[in-house]
């Protein structure tokens, strides 16, 4: 399926707040209620249009606790030739680097996942590209009963980062389909405005090809995904 451009995106934030449940209801348009761990990476692709063109939504949910367990099995195999600190930091850069987009995803139900936004942030801004869009996240907005944090507080701590925010569920959809097309429609924006050079890929986009001039917009579906459901 063609396409204009290819934006990488990664999902980040704490374990449990609903990332592979996201990922699942976006490319697949189901929600898979059990809560197993993410084990490894789970990826998922999806076409979009976006002001009448087509791009390809490309996104990566890494559980952080199969990266722990890959540092430790390098270390055992080569431990004289890393170090623990470098290994991890190697990996974790790896994850970041050519990203275009994130979402940064808390649990409104859980008052210590909105407090670790910050040292999730300033990981995504050591390692991730300086322009890449960041979407805050509040999930699970279905269970607004058991709320711990205010949609007041999420929306100040998206203003006084520059983040980009929505308050979602991976359980009824809601505002999904928002959180991942509104940050492709910033992407392009800043294509359009010159930020990006797209000829460089570690920019996290990659320009389409295969696509006629002037055929209409690729439909919109779901391409694959897979693994478990919240990380």
């Amino acid at each position: 399926m063609s396409y204009d451009y290819l934006f990488k995106y990664i999902i980040i934030g704490d374990t449990g707040v609903g990332k592979s449940c996201l990922l699942l209801q976006f490319t697949d348009k189901r929600f898979q209620p059990v809560h197993d761990l993410t084990i490894g990476v789970e990826f998922g692709a999806r076409m979009v249009t976006i002001d009448g063109r087509p791009l390809k939504l490309q996104i990566w949910d890494t559980s952080w606790g199969m990266i722990l367990s890959t540092v430790m099995l390098m270390l055992i195999c080569f431990p004289v030739l890393l170090k623990p600190a470098s290994s991890l930091k190697s990996i974790t850069r790896s994850y970041y680097r050519g990203a275009a987009g994130a979402l940064l995803v808390y649990d409104i139900t859980r008052r210590e996942t909105f407090n670790h936004l910050t040292s999730w942030l300033e990981d995504a801004q050591q390692h991730a590209n300086p322009n890449m869009t960041i979407m805050l996240v509040g999930n699970k907005s279905d269970l607004a009963h058991r709320r711990a944090v205010s949609k007041e507080e999420g929306e100040q701590f998206a203003k006084e980062n520059g983040l980009l925010f929505l308050e979602a569920s991976a359980r009824t959809a809601q505002n999904v389909e928002e959180a991942f097309t509104k940050t492709a429609a910033k992407i392009l924006q800043k294509i359009q405005e010159g930020v990006f050079d797209v000829s460089n890929e570690s920019s996290g986009i990659k320009v389409g090809y295969g696509r006629p001039q002037g055929q209409p917009g690729a439909r919109d579906g779901a391409v694959a995904q897979r693994g478990g459901c919240c990380s």
